[in-house]
């Protein structure tokens, strides 16, 4: 199943369409498919998202209709997309939510010549809305207070053991997650295995077990949806944030409680490596409305403050 999709470059300016029916859009608007499908990859060997040498994004997802491969390319200043399995149907129709057609950049007024400077670097930053919770849900569970490499290396081999081959003519190793009972199935030596501890399997099981209802905060407004994530024990505005940024494409949800990004958004605002979430919330205020996109933009802007402690140190509960 095919279908066009009209823009895509940094520098064209067309008209989104999905399928064979004209998708209601905003403006003509440029489009850089890393900056916006980028947030969605768990790590460099995700078994759920690849990009091939032609330059082409390849995603595996479990749709409401079941799982589906889609892949979207540039092809003379438009996009295409072709997708196949159950839910092939359903990713063309979503495909130009997942390309920004939802997100509006326009209503975002840089404040300081450091986002003024990133933002116009980067004509083609879309906020991406995938319509799915689970499928963020789950890997930003799995980065709950560990390093991303012990994060990812458990999303790959958890999804890779009990996922299934993604649909199609998809590149080799990629596979859709599991779905929501088969999560709840997993065996507590699997998790252990996974250096994944019983805290996080346990909120994954928590989460799995009520999946539709999860789903449904893809209707909902940002902070309802997140309300909706956080009744589930184990799941704060942390994971909810990461988590609804993407699944709804909120372009004002903020992540709170990160180890990092105060001190990175105060460095680069205000110089004080020290800030909390707080003082972050104060630098963001005169963002309201659009305060996700210029933290953003903030660490694309690749300015952070100089390391003073080392690195986190990866654990490893295999051993214990």
């Amino acid at each position: 199943m095919a279908g066009r999709f009209r823009p895509t470059t940094p520098t064209t300016r067309t008209t989104i369409r999905g399928g064979d029916t004209p998708v209601p859009a905003p403006a003509d608007y440029p489009l850089d498919l890393g900056l916006t499908l980028g947030p969605l990859r768990r790590g460099p060997a995700d078994p759920t998202f690849r990009v091939t040498p032609d330059g082409s994004v390849w995603r595996a997802s479990r749709t409401p209709d079941g799982p589906g491969t889609i892949r979207v390319a540039v092809r003379d200043g438009a996009a295409e997309a072709e997708a196949w399995g159950a839910g092939a149907t359903w990713l063309l129709e979503n495909a130009p939510a997942l390309l920004g057609a939802d997100d509006d950049p326009a209503a975002f007024v840089p404040r300081h010549k450091l986002v003024l400077a990133s933002h116009r670097r980067r004509p083609g930053l879309r906020l991406t809305r995938t319509g799915l919770v689970l499928e963020s849900l789950i890997p930003t569970i799995l980065e709950q207070k560990v390093t991303a490499t012990e994060a990812y290396g458990a999303w790959r081999q958890l999804v890779r053991k009990y996922g299934e081959p993604a649909p199609g003519p998809a590149p080799e190793g990629m596979y859709v997650m599991p779905d929501a009972r088969t999560w709840t199935q997993i065996p507590s030596w699997e998790w252990h295995g996974a250096n994944v501890d019983g805290k996080r399997s346990a909120t994954i099981v928590r989460a799995a077990r009520v999946a539709a209802r999860l789903e449904e905060a893809v209707l909902m407004d940002p902070p309802a949806a997140r309300g909706r994530l956080e009744l589930i024990p184990g799941i704060g505005p942390w994971t909810s944030a990461e988590t609804i940024q993407r699944s709804n494409g909120a372009p004002d949800e903020v992540t709170t409680g990160d180890l990092h990004l105060p001190g990175i958004v105060g460095w680069a605002l205000a110089g004080d490596r020290t800030a909390d979430d707080e003082a972050m919330l104060d630098l963001l205020a005169p963002y309201e409305g659009q305060r996700h996109r210029a933290a953003r933009l903030i660490l694309l802007s690749g300015r952070v403050p100089p390391r003073r402690a080392p690195r986190m140190t990866p654990g490893n509960i295999t051993r214990i």
